[in-house]
């Protein structure tokens, strides 16, 4: 597991593996760093001469109340790249920070109670011990750091108690969050295997939102130290979030009932948990919800942030929506067979007609062609032309000539008393620009504005006499069969 988690680290963190450090004073972070580097880092240098280097670079830890780590360090001072296994090479480096002050602690202030200064690599001058800290977790988390370690104590080791590191914790806990970097904590304790002592772990992680692991940082081991990586990415953001969903639920057009509901679901979801470490979290989610029959995760890569999830939707589901297409509910399997074979009959209408009325909506005047099977031939005759002869092959075929007409109709109601009728038109007209709907189902007289009007359209479409269709129809086949381009219309 040791190649394999680091391969993923720093597939993750773009091939630099830079990790920051924090904590309060005194907590462990020079031994995690120790630890860290020799666990994890030495083993794969090759050059021995540099890896002496750095091996003179680690930090030094000790015990007592009085402060190591006055300045940030990085260690190694200078970037190295490190090869594990034969293809996976990447930069490694982590990051000392001064510790968080714990009021107690030697060596934050001079003798003279004033604030002691120390060196940072961001300013020329000296700055207090306490600046420092709280700047240099900033500097460091936001713009030296792909994952930040943050090592707290529950009080079992050293001079200090769990109350002291508690007010310290939390104030660097929240920094981090504004920051928005990837972390985990440690817990440094004697006794990580304690029940006291992952109750405490369980409930830090619950009041935090972040993974908590007790360890013992001075008998650390790689395995421990694998774990911990493993933790730190399922910190990281879910990068993408692939879905292999049934073709049915694909087809659905966006405004079919079930597609709604499916898509507002996988949205709240996914911006609820945002997480590797909260995928299972959500995949429970789903499968509580009636819109999937099985929600299964098929593959996630913490190196990428790729996580592959399989729905299957139910067949219960399925009917619905097509019972929503179709407008009617569907009893059996003989009567989806029947509606079917409605619908291929009028598909085939359907595609006669269609350009047609796409050729009506754009200029007012549509033409459907037909097709083979609608053409009559006539019985074949002789022609004479010219004192010569010829065959005279001749075919009949219906074409559809479709015309859009503006009908126009007028409701005017007699209300009264000039005053009324103006306030009446006031209303009107205020609803008309705010709300068209509204007006346009507004009662008049007891009956809607819309049924009023659409009733007057269609006793005119309809008042055109069956004579007039008839000379409509005529004059039209005239001219397209005679081509006839002229045309004298007179209306009594």
């Amino acid at each position: 597991m040791s190649d394999k988690i680091m391969r993923a680290v720093a597939t993750r963190t773009s091939g630099e593996v830079y990790i920051g450090v924090v904590g309060a004073v005194r907590s462990g972070k020079s031994t995690f760093i120790r630890h860290f580097m020799e666990k994890k880092v030495l083993p794969y240098i090759r050059d021995d001469k540099l890896a002496e280097k750095v091996r003179d670079e680690l930090p030094q830890s000790a015990e007592g109340k009085t402060i190591m780590t006055v300045e940030p360090k990085f260690v190694p001072s200078t970037n190295i790249k490190i090869t594990v296994g034969d293809d996976t090479a990447f930069s490694v480096r982590l990051v000392d920070c001064v510790g968080y002050v714990i009021p107690s602690a030697n060596g934050y202030l001079n003798q003279d109670g004033s604030a002691r200064l120390v060196k940072t690599p961001w300013y020329g001058d000296d700055i207090p011990f306490e600046e420092a800290a709280t700047l240099g977790t900033q500097k460091v988390i936001e713009s030296h750091s792909h994952i930040g370690v943050v090592i707290t104590s529950d009080g079992s080791f050293g001079d200090f108690s769990r109350s002291e590191y508690e007010k310290v914790e939390e104030q660097i806990v929240n920094e981090l969050k504004e920051l928005g970097k990837p972390f985990v904590i440690i817990l440094n304790t004697v006794n990580p295997n304690n029940t006291v002592t992952r109750d405490l772990a369980k409930e830090l992680a619950e009041k935090y939102g972040v993974s908590v692991i007790p360890l013992n940082l001075l008998n650390v081991t790689e395995a421990e130290i694998d774990e911990l990586l493993k933790e730190a990415l399922n910190e990281f953001d879910i990068s993408e979030l692939n879905l292999q969903i049934p073709d049915w639920v694909k087809s659905l057009k966006d405004n079919v009932s079930y597609k709604q509901a499916f898509a507002t679901e996988i949205r709240s979801a996914s911006s609820k948990y945002r997480k590797m470490k909260d995928v299972f979290t959500m995949m429970d989610e789903l499968k509580a919800s009636e819109l999937f029959e099985r929600v299964e995760v098929t593959n996630i890569d913490p190196g990428t942030g790729v996580v592959d999830v399989s729905l299957d939707c139910s067949e219960e589901m399925y009917q619905r929506s097509i019972e929503e297409i179709i407008g009617r509910r569907i009893e059996n399997k003989g009567e989806l067979i029947g509606l079917l074979q409605e619908y291929a009959d009028t598909r085939q209408i359907q595609s006669q007609i269609g350009p047609a009325l796409q050729m009506v909506n754009q200029c007012g005047y549509g033409l459907a062609v037909p097709s083979v099977d609608d053409m009559v031939l006539a019985e074949p005759e002789i022609i004479k032309q010219s004192g010569r002869y010829g065959i005279k092959l001749k075919a009949t075929a219906p074409a559809l000539q479709i015309t859009k007409v503006d009908v126009d109709s007028s409701f005017e109601p007699i209300i009264g008393p000039l005053e009324q009728a103006e306030a009446l038109l006031e209303h009107m007209v205020k609803d008309y620009q705010t709300s068209p709907s509204k007006l346009w189902n507004s009662e008049i007289f007891g009956r809607k504005l819309c049924d009023v009007i659409g009733d007057g359209i269609k006793a005119k479409i309809h008042s055109v006499p069956d004579h007039v269709q008839y000379k409509f129809k005529e004059a039209l086949g005239k001219v397209i069969n005679h081509g006839k381009g002229l045309i004298i219309t007179i209306i009594i």
